[in-house]
């Protein structure tokens, strides 16, 4: 400023604020000032050095106006429609969000507030501590300030950081703390790095994920392990945005391969079980027999130690589990005494199936077991089958999914239903049922019995049916 003095207008230009605000702060004494001939003029030098000071020691917060921010004043500002200032009114819209009361059963007025988070998405909650208005149209405003400081503030920038980078950052610092199954992850993911080459982490798309999936298909790899990449992938991308190098998930807008027609329904018939048990190693033989009367997964077989298994009360607790949480076994009396005879033989309180070469625990049994069901003439059965026949049987025998599950240990029933198969015999025996209804008899009875013997498909059912109208 080369001028010696200002005027109300050029003072103003300069502090960037409107000449009324200049006046005021003038006829407050927030500013020095003197008058000539009756007009306000400033000194440059005395606006420089209120300015270094109001700088160093003032917040500009003290030289602002004085707001009058009352409720009744901030709805003149804010609210918008006819009836916004009505006293009879029960929503308040200020357009940034909406304030409404309702009563409840008891009469009491409840304060709500009404408004759309960062997502777009509509929000609609009750304040349970509003008294009156006043206390849910700050409440209001601090959602509101809330999403925009999320969305504009410098912590909501994306950090860069290439997508292989972050894969090993996810591996070093989140699969291996968190995951068990963390070699998966590893493996899978380095995959997927190898197709998306050196793009990064902000910059893959949806797109990028369905051409990742249709070059899976190409390769002949089955949709089932397709969305196991996915959910990898998924995984990792909302840790990403935890961390602050990702603000959306490419593979929310993806859609999964449906897995109904390639759910496996194999379980072992009696005669398959006697065959494979014979079969079987001496090492395999009781692995097998645990695995047929508990349901318990591989894992947790291999694992087994000794001061796991209560011989006194029949019962196991299963540790190292899935899902993560213990979970005891009950025992019935055949394994039982198996466990007994095992006890007898190796007579130590370690684990319960050592690897004679390595003194350690059998980590596969992949030879053993495929060795044990070429023997026996089984075919397309893998070891997770066994869990599935132990679950279709207990249903077969009147047990409900309730408990099914609980022994299983899944976490919701849904997942136990995958596992409650029922085999080809007991089909045939339950259509055959129909055959024995005292309800039908003579001619017809001989009738339905030949046509379930030669019934097929669909129509098999629906002649059955109509014989059972008939009479």
């Amino acid at each position: 400023m080369s001028q010696t003095l200002l005027t109300v207008r050029e003072l103003s230009s300069f502090l960037h604020v409107h000449p009324k605000t200049v006046y005021k702060w003038a006829t407050e004494n927030r500013l020095p000032y003197i008058r000539i001939n009756g007009l306000i003029r400033f000194r440059t030098q005395e606006i420089e050095d209120w300015q270094r000071i109001w700088s160093k020691n003032k917040k500009f917060t003290e030289f602002l106006p004085k707001l009058n921010l009352s409720l009744p004043n901030y709805d003149r500002m804010l609210l918008k429609g006819r009836s916004a200032l009505s006293k009879k009114s029960r929503r308040w819209n200020y357009g940034f969000g909406s304030v409404y009361i309702r009563k409840t059963k008891q009469g009491k007025d409840r304060w709500y507030i009404d408004y759309r988070d960062e997502t777009g998405k509509r929000v609609q909650k009750v304040v349970t501590h509003a008294q009156q208005r006043e206390d849910a149209v700050i409440e209001l405003q601090t959602k509101i300030a809330q999403i925009f400081t999320k969305d504009h503030s410098n912590q909501a920038k994306i950090k860069a950081v290439k997508f292989s980078n972050f894969v090993e950052m996810y591996i070093k610092n989140y699969a291996k703390v968190n995951k068990r199954s963390w070699k998966d992850d590893e493996y899978r993911l380095q995959k997927i790095t190898n197709f998306l080459g050196d793009l990064y982490l902000h910059d893959v798309t949806a797109l990028d994920v369905e051409k990742f999936k249709s070059h899976k298909l190409t390769d002949d790899v089955t949709k089932s392990t397709i969305n196991r990449y996915l959910t990898i992938l998924k995984r990792m991308f909302n840790v990403a945005i935890e961390w602050g190098y990702a603000k959306d998930n490419p593979v929310k807008g993806v859609k999964f391969f449906s897995e109904k027609d390639t759910l496996r329904q194999r379980i072992l018939t009696t005669d398959e079980e006697d065959r494979l048990l014979e079969a079987a190693s001496a090492h395999l033989k009781p692995i097998l027999t645990i695995a047929l009367h508990t349901g318990m997964r591989r894992g947790e077989i291999l694992n087994l130690r000794w001061n796991q298994v209560d011989l006194g009360t029949g019962e196991i607790r299963v540790e190292k589990t899935k899902s993560g949480k213990t979970r005891i076994v009950d025992v019935n009396s055949f394994l039982l005494k198996e466990l007994f005879k095992l006890k007898n033989v190796k007579n130590c309180s370690g684990y319960l199936f050592l690897n004679p070469r390595t003194g350690k625990p059998y980590r596969k049994l992949q030879t053993s077991f495929c060795g044990a069901c070429r023997r026996a003439g089984i075919k397309n059965l893998r070891f997770h089958d066994l869990r599935h026949t132990f679950a279709s049987r207990l249903v077969g025998k009147g047990v409900d999914l309730i408990r099914v599950k609980e022994i299983l240990g899944h976490s919701t029933v849904k997942i136990t239903e995958r596992y409650t198969h029922t085999n080809r015999e007991e089909k045939k025996k339950a259509v055959e049922l129909l055959c024995e209804s005292p309800l039908i008899t003579g001619k017809k009875r001989e009738n339905l019995l030949h046509i379930c013997d030669t019934g097929q498909g669909k129509k098999k059912s629906v002649i059955v049916s109509s014989f059972i109208s008939m009479n």
